[in-house]
């Protein structure tokens, strides 16, 4: 049996629905990634590549073909992500900062067009049963990685808003264990809001003392 093979293969069975090990090691790198994001360990990014790989095949194999392209997308911003967090370390560490009207106006702006072109694509294309909620998660997920990135605290309430719509997309496809995946990471997510948006108000804190002397 060659790799991807056993990567398809059932590992085990949750809730009557099989459980392959390529979404076991998507489960165990998505948890270990999210957990480092919210303690601003650069070492998420790697781990969180290594998911990516991992549900390219998972998403293709459960039709959900934008998630699958965007883990591709995912890779390229993990490693731009690593880039900023790694010369922001060798420099003065990045600061965790709120989210600017501008920035939202842009965010916003290119997540409802990205939806509406990513769900006609899809309904056009391929044989996808959800178009809508697949290309929404998408555009969701694109401007939370953005933001995580560029240390925006926000960026966890984007998160935590394609989570809530990920887990009965994921439980709709069979994909049980990932849909307890992201339930976990509705939890991080929030040690992660909570953990950015104290940094950030410590940060803005520090300025203001700053300015007053």
């Amino acid at each position: 049996m060659g790799v991807i093979d056993w990567l398809g293969s059932t590992a085990f069975t949750s809730f009557g629905a099989p459980t392959s090990w390529v979404e076991v090691i998507g489960f165990a790198t998505g948890a270990v990634c999210v957990y480092l994001v919210a303690r601003q360990n650069v070492w998420n990014w790697p781990i969180g590549i290594a998911n990516n790989v991992t549900f390219i095949l998972l998403f293709i194999t459960a039709g959900l073909y934008a998630d699958s392209a965007l883990q591709v997308v995912y890779i390229a911003l993990a490693l731009w992500g690593w880039y900023l967090w790694v010369a922001g370390r060798d420099a003065s560490p990045s600061a965790v900062t709120g989210t600017s009207r501008r920035e939202w106006f842009w965010l916003i702006g290119a997540g409802v067009v990205g939806t509406i072109l990513i769900t006609t694509l899809l309904a056009l294309a391929t044989e996808s049963v959800v178009p809508f909620w697949d290309a929404l998660t998408t555009t969701l997920s694109l401007m939370a990685t953005w933001g995580q990135a560029k240390k925006r605290w926000e960026s966890w309430l984007v998160w935590i808003t394609a989570d809530l719509i990920y887990v009965p997309l994921y439980l709709y496809k069979d994909l049980v264990l990932t849909a307890i995946l992201y339930v976990g990471f509705l939890a991080l997510c929030v040690m992660g809001l909570r953990a950015w948006r104290r940094d950030s108000a410590e940060i803005a804190h520090d300025a203001v003392l700053v300015a007053q002397r």
